[in-house]
């Protein structure tokens, strides 16, 4: 993910020292960010300095005990800025639209809402000193501002065979060869890169020992006492974790790890994905059901993350804990819950996809707004982003087809429809936020994300061939618009999920129909063998007639008198199957024939 990528290049770094497990009160009087910031900038006479943090991040706690300490800065900050504070967690509007300056970021605006200075990663007190007196003698923009991307989209939404190609190349040039992984300095498993091996590995060898070079070299980013992931390594070896446990790493990794023991069935895939739901349950899951967002890297004072988690179990029992972020966001939920039931797909445990569906319905219960879409957090200041509905809406999807409860697909598509009504882009794509009425400078400008559009590409289709409604293949199409544009192809990024998306606009998904009623033991065990199946792009159903047509009924299947199980493949169907341990065979036999 782009949004990763830039987090881990331009990020927090782990510092050895002692540091606080979160902010004091300091000299500096914070304020939230508001739609009045800049009337009040205005009346003061005053520029606005962003601090956009993470709760999580080493050096975020590092700026504050010592350049939002120094006496320079907080006499020239006290004078001439409103100082605002956010957890880029809890607001994704401004997240995603500095988060190629990764956390700490800091950006200076003048009390018109332009932007003058933006600056990544920690600034120690004397560098901030001489930049904040910089800007007050001459706030004329400096580098570091740089007009918007102005992405043209393209007419049709389709990748051209030469744009194709360039991100195939793009892909197999950022692969490490040597250490695995795509990129040659911080390591984690990029999931699209992953999940596009995954996807084509049967099909091309190079392409298997790629994931399986880098899945078994991520173990090592795996704790090993109390399970979970840690964010990333910043050596290749993947042996320099940094020791922060963050909500998206968790259920990236879990979906990977996963579809990777669909796929070969290796124990040590499915123990991995274990470990990481191991921890969810014992630290990240709130006693109601959701799921909590992040925890520290480190510990209390005197006692970082390489020191803590090189404990055993006993010794970090004896120390403060680090601490956990215990917001409840509907957008992470989202992740964890798609995440646990991939879970349930590669191990058929009823418990997780119990818990999957206790936070589902918590997240209704207290996120769902009345329109459809979702609510970020409990005390959202401004209007909802595209996120939280998105990440709902995919979990809502993969519910449906881990269950085969209709309940799930209609949540899904009430998020879809509120994504459509309020995040279009005229010119191509989904924003990540509307416009708000008080807006000025920048802001009256949207953003649009590359990662959300491919997510959005693709749950949108998804949704058409579950439901057969056109507007779905129309909402993939218009992200396409947005992520085929030249611009952005020839941009040199790694944008494997791009190809994800192509490949699935262009191929019809691998259909699988299980006929039979809920309460059937062989439809539970054809259902069962279908969700195993190792495919990524697929559409597997359970009909069972009492509870009417199917949701797009597309295809015509009789009544038998016991349940059965057919695959489609290019509207080609195979004749009714009774026993799960022949739908793999059949499948690939069928596949084959294509």
């Amino acid at each position: 993910m782009r949004a990763l990528f830039s987090l881990i290049l331009a990020g927090c770094l782990l510092l050895v020292g002692p540091l606080a497990q979160a902010h004091e009160p300091g000299p500096i009087a914070w304020q939230a960010w508001n739609d009045r910031l800049f009337q009040q900038a205005r009346q003061q006479g005053k520029f606005v300095l962003l601090d956009l943090e993470a709760v999580w991040c080493h050096w975020c706690h590092v700026m504050d005990q010592t350049t939002y300490h120094d006496p320079a800065v907080v006499k020239l900050m006290q004078e001439k800025f409103i100082a605002v504070r956010v957890d880029q967690d809890a607001d994704p509007a401004l997240s995603q639209r500095y988060e190629d300056y990764g956390w700490p970021a800091t950006i200076v605006f003048g009390p018109d809402g332009t932007e003058i200075v933006k600056r990544r990663g920690y600034l120690p007190p004397e560098a901030m000193a001489s930049l904040l007196a910089a800007i007050i003698k001459d706030p004329t923009p400096g580098p570091s501002v740089q007009p918007p991307e102005n992405v043209q989209s393209a007419a049709d939404g389709l990748l051209a065979d030469g744009q194709r190609q360039q991100l195939i190349t793009n892909y197999f040039a950022a692969y490490d060869e040597e250490y695995g992984g795509w990129g040659a300095m911080h390591k984690f498993i990029h999931p699209e890169s992953m999940e596009y091996a995954l996807a084509n590995a049967a099909r091309q060898p190079r392409l298997a020992t790629m994931a399986k070079q880098t899945l078994d070299a991520a173990l090592a980013l795996i704790d090993p006492v109390w399970g979970g992931v840690y964010q990333y390594s910043d050596a290749r070896d993947w042996r320099s974790p940094h020791y922060e446990k963050i909500m998206s790493f968790q259920a990236q990794y879990l979906r990977v790890y996963a579809q990777a023991h669909r796929l070969w069935d290796e124990p040590r895939y499915l123990n991995a994905a274990k470990a990481i739901d191991n921890y969810l349950q014992r630290f990240l899951t709130a006693p109601e059901g959701g799921f909590y967002v992040s925890q520290d890297a480190d510990a209390g004072a005197g006692l970082n993350g390489g020191a803590f988690y090189a404990l055993s179990a006993g010794q970090r029992l004896q120390h403060v804990q680090p601490r956990v972020d215990k917001n409840i966001y509907a957008r992470d939920n989202g992740w964890a819950i798609a995440g646990l039931a991939a879970l349930y797909d590669a191990t058929g445990d009823a418990a997780v996809l119990d818990r999957a569906k206790r936070a589902a319905l918590w997240v209704n219960a207290h996120r769902r707004m009345a329109s459809g879409g979702f609510r970020h957090g409990a005390h959202d200041g401004g209007a909802p982003v595209l996120g939280d509905s998105l990440a709902m809406g995919q979990a809502f999807l993969a519910l449906y087809v881990a269950s085969g409860e209709r309940r799930w697909l209609n949540d899904a598509t009430r998020a879809a429809d509120f994504i459509e009504r309020g995040y279009k882009d005229a010119d191509g794509g989904f924003f990540t936020a509307p416009v708000a009425a008080r807006a000025v400078g920048v802001f009256k400008h949207t953003v649009r994300q590359v990662d959300e559009n491919i997510a959005l590409a693709r749950f949108a289709n998804s949704l058409f061939h579950y439901t057969g409604n056109a507007r779905y293949r129309a909402m993939t199409e218009h992200a396409m618009r947005y992520l085929s544009a030249a611009q952005l192809i020839e941009s040199q990024r790694l944008l494997a999920g791009v190809l994800l998306a192509d490949a699935e606009l262009l191929a019809e998904p691998l259909h699988i129909t299980i006929v039979g009623r809920k309460n059937d033991p062989q439809a539970r065990a054809l259902h069962r063998a279908a969700l195993h199946y190792p495919a990524s792009h697929r559409r597997i159903e359970w009909w069972d007639k009492r509870e009417g047509a199917m949701p797009n009924p597309d295809v015509q299947y009789p009544e038998l008198a016991r349940a059965a199980a057919f695959i489609c493949t290019n509207k080609t169907c195979s004749r009714p199957m009774y026993q799960p341990d022949t739908l793999t065979a059949t499948v690939e036999r069928l596949t084959k024939l294509q």
